[in-house]
């Protein structure tokens, strides 16, 4: 550990000797509870995509690394498909949503990203999409598109295409608060703001810190060793990224204060995430 309470650069947790990221998950990890719901993930999948359109599927989030809460936690899945998602692409995974959703309730939702091989292939995602499957998506089932990404390091670069775009997405965030009617739409975009502000603050400083952790707790520690004026904010971030019902008024006090600011000393820190061709 360092005087700032870090660690030297290319030492730190997550990282292999060579300084380079180690995957985190592993389907060895998934807690029992979530073992038949991955199981049931996988069959729906079998079902409602078939070889010809899935190249290959991924977990990632809590029930891969193996701290899952049943009953808290949700289910989150990456596809890989051959090309670009299309809308029967679409209504397929809605499908399969809201049917791992009325079959276990050890979730509290079920969420399915789709991409085509070749955008999560691309240069212009290779420190985005390309890191978020190598390092953070543990494999299902298909060829891992690891084998042909690179070894990753938390550099600037890494911080700079992974978050650097919180300044464009300000204005959309702070008009969806304002058209929040109802309880369960503010918790939910509550929780949203509070985890993506913590990863932001966390992906921040990490080429200082020199290390990797996906733990909300652990992110806005480290944030706050280098930021301690806005340390508390964070905290209080990371504890309505958990539990975004027991914090009603957080989420206008996120968006008026936290967020600008992280916005601005990301852009000076980081610089802003490249423009991304938009899928055809």
């Amino acid at each position: 550990m360092n005087g700032n309470g870090g660690t030297r650069a290319g030492t730190g947790p997550g990282l292999d000797r060579d300084g380079c990221f180690v995957r985190e998950g592993a389907l060895s990890r998934v807690p029992a509870p979530f073992a038949p719901v991955v199981a049931d993930l996988s069959a729906r999948l079998t079902d409602h995509f078939g070889p010809d359109r899935l190249h290959s599927s991924y977990l990632y989030g809590s029930i891969p690394r193996g701290t899952a809460v049943p009953g808290v936690s949700d289910l989150d899945a990456l596809l890989a498909l051959r090309d670009e998602p299309t809308d029967a692409d679409r209504a397929a995974a809605r499908t399969v949503e809201e049917g791992l959703n009325a079959a276990h309730g050890q979730i509290d939702g079920a969420g399915l990203l789709l991409f085509g091989v070749d955008r999560l292939l691309s240069e212009a995602e290779r420190h985005d999409l390309g890191w978020f499957v190598a390092c953070l998506c543990t494999p299902l089932s298909g060829p891992d598109l690891a084998v042909r990404l690179p070894r990753y390091r938390p550099t600037s670069l890494l911080a700079r295409e992974t978050n650097g775009d919180l300044f464009v997405s300000l204005p959309d965030l702070r008009d969806r608060a304002a058209a929040a009617t109802t309880e369960a739409e503010r918790i939910r975009l509550t929780r949203g703001v509070a985890r993506r502000l913590v990863r932001t603050g966390f992906t921040l400083v990490m080429p200082r810190w020199g290390g990797w952790t996906s733990d909300l707790d652990q992110s806005a520690k480290v944030f706050g060793h280098y930021y301690p004026a806005h340390a508390e904010q964070m905290r209080a971030a990371a504890r309505a990224a958990r539990t975004p019902a027991a914090y009603p008024e957080l989420l206008d006090e996120l968006l008026a204060v936290l967020a600008p600011w992280l916005a601005d000393e990301y852009l000076a820190v980081h610089g802003a995430k490249a423009p991304r061709p938009q899928p055809r």
